[in-house]
């Protein structure tokens, strides 16, 4: 006598479902594994970024000066967007000008200007591949419905060619084509929450690096104090 529970497992609905619907839901696994990869990555990237701001803060909230701002700064690295901005404002300051023509306004908002260049640079490279998340959060539910409603169509002609209509017969063909869409809500959900949780936290990073750059742009603008 077969087991019910081993003719709906998951290999077996996989393994006996239609060719189209195979592809579908390797399609959505495929899909769904590099999701997490992206949102593992994204999720380190971004904690590791944020990590490092609090203590280019904490610094610039006790600095006095330039010198103390930068006192154990080196050149930044790429897990560090808060490092590299900084630097962009300190080469920015040390750079040639017209110290004759330029005002101390001017000298703060070139400074400024070079510090978002430099962040925008660092937040366009954080938000890679979350495109992706977004396609496939809207895309995943359709690509599974699909599925489904090939593998319905597929088992509605067996059952015709059967001419039987009973439960057994029924609930297998029923059950690999319910398989894609489960498969495809399986891979929209988190690509959809992380995607929101990650567009959030972006948010809330560049907020805080513009409040750093207005403190860090005031320090970065003072002359340098000739001995």
């Amino acid at each position: 006598m077969n087991d019910p529970s081993a003719s709906l497992s998951v290999v077996t609905l996989f393994v006996n479902a239609d060719p189209v619907v195979k592809g579908v839901l390797l399609l959505l696994l495929a899909a769904s594994v590099w999701s997490w990869a992206v949102i593992i990555d994204k999720l380190w990237r971004l904690g590791a970024a944020s990590r490092t701001a609090r203590d280019h803060e904490a610094r610039a909230a006790a600095a006095r000066s330039a010198q103390e701002l930068l006192a154990t700064e080196g050149h930044g690295d790429a897990g560090d967007p808060a490092g590299l901005m900084l630097s962009a404002g300190w080469a920015e300051s040390t750079a040639e000008s017209s110290p004759e023509t330029e005002t101390a306004g001017e000298r703060r908002d070139r400074i400024e200007r070079a510090m978002r260049l430099a962040l925008n640079a660092e937040l366009r490279r954080l938000e890679v591949r979350l495109p992706f998340l977004a396609t496939l959060g809207s895309a995943a539910p359709f690509i599974g419905l699909f599925g489904t409603v090939w593998g319905i169509m597929r088992s509605f002609e067996g059952i015709a060619a059967a001419n039987n209509t009973s439960l057994a017969v029924v609930a297998p063909g029923i059950a690999e084509a319910l398989f894609a869409t489960a498969m495809g809500l399986a891979a929209a959900i988190p690509a959809v929450v992380a995607y929101n949780k990650i567009t959030v936290d972006l948010g809330r990073f560049a907020g805080r690096m513009q409040g750093l750059i207005g403190r860090s742009a005031r320090l970065l603008s003072r002359p340098p104090v000739e001995a």
